[in-house]
């Protein structure tokens, strides 16, 4: 097919009006898919830096911080009131009509560092759990004492050719079944981790741990790891920038902020069931020795079929995770790219291919580089940067405050029209300053941390 044909072809349907079909399901299905992913694998350590008091009531702290923001933020799904009929169906889009361009240009910064670091924080547990399966098998054959050491870089690259071809899919409402499967998959490994730490602690006869958490030399040591415990689990957590962009998948009526909040409730209390039982049960099974990532570090080294499974199931729950915080750049990128080169055919074109064995479909040259550009580059940081805890840590810190508490609270006021010094004005504005503490000393712990283990 020609590319003047492709083009017509492809530019009818967009003047429709969009279908949207999205049900409280699949919307939990689309949380559940962005939030257990690479954070729930630390929580054991984050939970064995804080001790038995601290790291279950944090989680519990975080998951009720969460609801709260995302109720705030389904509010602003349509604007300028709940009634209206106009949607805004991205954060970017919400922070721009509720707060102007300039707090958009600022905002759109930490999104898309977000975004793209969760994409690189997904390359690197990917290939770890992949390297655990091989380690796994190793141990198994030669014994728990052999070194059974391999790199990851093989593995991020291998990753990284799977989520080019992945990358394909054109947007959110074209993958639903991706987040389903990545949902089910997140269900088994959390399962499995949650029984392998049950059973490791009834086979030690008892609970170990403490009150205060791993132990070190100094008060400094302990106060870095603490920091860094704060970032993991903050970035166990938020998904405010994908959340307008799966409310605007859903259908109504019921009205979209209903559904949604729903969802994020059913979600997040599922999701912190699964944080509390592996997070706690892994620290009552290993006490200071929790490694870092649970299925990974090698507490556990049989039944090795059961361990290579979750692994499994990681690496394809990455696959469906990796695309749920890649295509709100995509959309942006894409979208920017038509308004300003709209008689571009290297943009607007679509062409038909058909592979033999596989069903035809539509191939757009820019979509295609952009987003192989993205996903190399992805994966190149990632095998720089190698680092899980880390990484996990900086990230959730860096973006917990900005993008899960203040612009939420920002539009929600103007919305709302709160005004100065009203009561919810105070509380929502304490609330915000608390959040904004917790996420300046979890940076620092977590850069400290990053800093340490490159030059270790």
């Amino acid at each position: 097919m020609g590319g003047g044909e492709a083009a017509e072809d492809q530019q009818l349907p967009l003047l429709q009006p969009l279908k949207r079909t999205g049900t409280i399901w699949t919307a939990i299905a689309h949380i559940i898919t962005g939030v257990i992913g690479a954070g729930v694998l630390s929580l054991a350590w984050s939970v064995a830096q804080l001790g038995w008091v601290a790291g279950p009531l944090l989680m519990i702290v975080f998951a009720s911080v969460t609801i709260l923001s995302n109720n705030l933020l389904s509010d602003c799904y349509r604007f300028p009131d709940s009634d209206s009929p106009t949607r805004v169906g991205s954060y970017l889009e919400a922070v721009k009509v509720y707060l102007g361009e300039k707090s958009q240009t600022v905002c759109a910064i930490f999104v898309h560092e977000s975004l793209y670091g969760c994409g690189i924080a997904y390359v690197i547990t990917a290939a770890s759990s992949i390297k655990a399966i091989q380690r796994s098998n190793c141990y198994h054959k030669e014994g728990h004492e052999a070194s059974c050491q391999y790199g990851t870089g093989l593995y991020m690259m291998l990753f990284g050719l799977v989520q080019i071809v992945v990358s394909q899919i054109p947007d959110f409402h074209n993958m639903k079944w991706l987040s389903v499967v990545a949902a089910i998959m997140s269900f088994a490994y959390s399962f499995i981790g949650l029984g392998l730490g049950i059973a490791k602690s009834i086979e030690n006869g008892r609970i170990q741990g403490s009150l205060a958490g791993v132990p070190t030399s100094n008060v400094a040591d302990k106060l870095w790891l603490v920091f860094q415990a704060l970032g993991d689990i903050a970035f166990a957590y938020p998904y405010s920038i994908i959340l307008l962009e799966i409310q605007d998948t859903l259908k109504s009526p019921p009205p979209e902020n209903q559904t949604m909040k729903k969802a994020s409730m059913i979600a997040i209390f599922v999701t912190t069931f699964f944080y509390l039982c592996c997070g706690c049960f892994g620290y009552a099974a290993f006490g200071n020795d929790t490694p870092g990532n649970l299925l990974t570090g090698f507490g556990f080294y049989e039944p090795y079929w059961l361990i290579d499974f979750a692994n499994a199931c990681i690496v394809l729950h990455l696959v469906g995770g990796y695309q749920v915080y890649s295509q709100p750049v995509f959309a942006v990128a894409e979208r920017w790219s038509r308004k300003k080169y709209p008689n571009s055919g290297f943009v607007n074109n679509f062409y038909s291919i058909k592979i033999p064995l596989l069903p035809r479909f539509q191939v757009n040259p820019f979509r295609l580089c952009f987003r192989t550009v993205y996903v190399v580059s992805t994966t190149a940081i990632a095998m720089i940067f190698p680092y899980f805890n880390q990484v996990l840590g900086v990230l959730g810190a860096l973006n917990f405050w900005p993008l899960a508490i203040y612009f939420p609270v920002e539009m929600y006021f103007v919305q709302k029209k709160i005004g100065a010094w009203t009561k919810k004005w105070i509380v929502l504005r304490t609330f915000s300053l608390v959040c904004f503490l917790v996420t300046v000393v979890g940076v620092i712990g977590s850069v400290e941390g990053l800093i340490s283990a490159k030059l270790s």
